[in-house]
């Protein structure tokens, strides 16, 4: 953990998060780690969906599983939990109430569900004209899809990602892509209405689409398409407009081999003791390898299976031509670079038989205003009580009338 005095970038920002799953609390978790207070609203009992999305769950001292499944704990560090039923009109009321000090609200309802509730845009920032209200959904707030519910396999597969991945299957991704570019939309979106604010003293609504954020992904694939008209193939780990740029044999494993110029080929050909590869004009410019990538790529796997992979990438790497291996994640978190770039960090935790919960960093590195990591992960409700009386005023007998209620969940 790092010193809670130390200087952050968002110090004195409040975030109301009441996201689930993954696009928004990848958002309220960046800004938490970047200084902002993020209070998340859960339900009490079951909490956000993905305290259940498991095995693995975090085990305690005796080994038993606990509630904190691996990924929850991925994307909710340094929020504060409060269990509230904001299904209920009491409920509804404690989150205006909330609402009126916040200066950030994150959510991921389906379509009009929280404008029933009166919690929508429209009813908050009139109580609270300076709000930014940042809505996640899976097709946005306008279009002929817009009551869709959107899920991140979904979303790739109909966003065209899977068009482009894989072989001769269309094959998603191994993480929800599409849901964490959303949420790193969502806090640049977040942040710019924040600078606006300084300017206007007004908030606004940010409409954010899970689709949208997909569709940008595309990046020069969608362009090259929107140029030419011609639909991109799946071509697996090789790239479309550089050539050699792929996953090739070495005589004891697979590497990757990413030939980004002329001169990088000229270099790799030497060293593959064939340089007249490099003077053949159907491969001398990158225009006409990737024209040619069917002659070419078989006579390169030809070369390259002819030393190990530690002797191509030494190789390689002594010349400037990019080329490394390909990780399992035990080698990914146990390399010295992953470490020393903090990318592996330990928290406190109390249900974790070690005393400590191990989690992704954060790649931020700000040289005045460093990422904090003051909480782990909070348990379901542990928050509850210390948020409604220290940070929005309300009194014991306050809270003990919502917990009989059933309006508060109990932190147990």
């Amino acid at each position: 953990m790092t010193d809670p005095q130390q200087t952050t970038a968002l110090s004195g920002l409040r975030i109301l998060d009441l996201s689930r799953i993954l696009a928004g609390p990848t958002a309220t978790q960046l800004l938490a780690d970047l200084g902002a207070e993020v209070i998340k609203i859960e339900k009490p009992v079951s909490g956000d969906d993905t305290r259940g999305w498991g095995p693995p769950f975090l085990r305690d001292v005796e080994g038993r599983e606990t509630r904190e499944s691996a990924y929850y704990l991925s994307s909710n560090r340094g929020k504060h939990s409060v269990a509230i039923d904001i299904s209920s009109p009491q409920g509804q009321s404690v989150i205006r109430r909330m609402a009126e000090t916040a200066d950030v609200l994150v959510e991921n309802f389906k379509l009009g569900d929280l404008d029933r509730y009166g919690l929508g845009f429209a009813d908050l920032s009139k109580r609270n004209p300076r709000l930014i209200y940042c809505s996640i959904s899976g097709f946005g707030r306008t279009g002929p899809n817009k009551h869709r519910a959107g899920y991140d396999f979904l979303i790739q597969g109909e966003g065209g990602l899977m068009s482009l991945t894989g072989e001769e299957q269309p094959i998603k991704a191994g993480v929800g892509v599409a849901d964490v570019v959303c949420g790193l939309y969502a806090t640049i979106g977040i942040l710019a209405a924040v600078e606006a604010r300084h300017k206007t003293g007004r908030g606004q609504f940010i409409d954010l689409a899970l689709m949208d954020a997909q569709v940008a992904l595309l990046v020069n694939q969608g362009v090259a398409y929107l140029t030419n008209g011609e639909v991109p193939p799946r071509r697996g780990n090789d790239h479309p407009t550089i050539v050699p740029y792929g996953v090739f044999p070495a005589s004891d494993g697979d590497f990757i081999l990413a030939v980004g110029n002329d001169q990088q080929f000229q270099k790799f050909a030497a060293l593959a003791h064939a340089p007249e590869l490099a003077m053949n004009p159907d491969f001398a410019k990158n225009a006409d390898r990737v024209r040619n990538r069917l002659a070419l790529i078989p006579i390169i796997r030809q070369l390259t299976i002819k030393q190990s992979m530690a002797e191509w990438i030494s190789a390689l790497e002594a010349e400037g031509v990019p080329a490394g291996p390909i990780n399992s994640l035990d080698r990914v978190f146990e390399s010295e670079h992953v470490a020393a770039r903090q990318m592996r960090i330990r928290l406190p935790h109390l249900s974790a038989a070690a005393g400590y919960v191990e989690l992704i960093g954060n790649p931020l590195k700000l040289s005045d205003t460093p990422v904090q990591y003051v909480k782990p992960p909070p348990h379901l409700g542990e928050d509850t009580d210390h948020v409604m009386k220290t940070i929005f005023g309300y009194s014991d007998e306050e809270i003990q009338s919502l917990r009989t209620q059933g309006i508060l969940g109990r932190y147990k």
